[in-house]
């Protein structure tokens, strides 16, 4: 049995922002033929500048992408962390660096038109609150994800650089 197969229908996937959740939920779904669920589609609004929804629509949207009987999720809104992963069978934590985590971002910002995971109908820019969060916000988050990992019981994986991530992609054929 590999990897992948080992954590069931419905897979939680967290890390940084701009740590690759969006793209390896992408691989994820195309390989299993299940559905790829985006939080930061569910929480902002489409057609906007990265506006939020009202908490209790995004509290709502996510209930109900958790019921469903299959799906790899990804995104990190730890508030309702909680429901999700008594719901998922299989935890992914991305651990990648802050430097690795600045440079997607700028690279996704700049260059990436048709990103996965994108909000519709909206184009990324470079944001100084989003440099700021990549920077000073997600290191304590990332710690809080490892111990999240750490404390959980799931079947689960770590991936904390590129050669981990890039290895666990050819090891389950994803393609990415």
């Amino acid at each position: 049995m590999s990897i992948l197969d080992s954590l069931g229908p419905r897979i939680c996937i967290l890390g940084p922002s701009n740590s690759g959740k969006s793209t390896l939920a992408e691989a994820i779904a195309r390989k299993r033929g299940i559905p790829a669920i985006h939080l930061d589609q569910l929480f902002h609004q489409p057609f906007t500048d990265w506006r939020p929804r009202p908490e209790a629509e995004f509290l709502h949207l996510h209930e109900e992408a958790i019921a469903q009987e299959k799906w790899v999720m990804e995104g990190n809104y730890t508030r309702c962390l909680a429901p999700r992963l008594e719901r998922a069978t299989g935890f992914i934590v991305l651990d990648v660096s802050t430097a690795l985590s600045l440079f997607r971002y700028v690279r996704r910002a700049w260059f990436e038109r048709d990103r996965r995971g994108a909000l519709e109908g909206s184009l990324d820019s470079v944001k100084w609150q989003m440099i700021h969060h990549i920077a000073v916000v997600s290191p304590p988050n990332r710690r809080r994800y490892v111990e999240i990992f750490e404390r959980i019981s799931l079947p689960k994986v770590r991936l904390a650089t590129t050669g981990e991530l890039n290895r666990f992609y050819r090891a389950e054929r994803l393609d990415g």
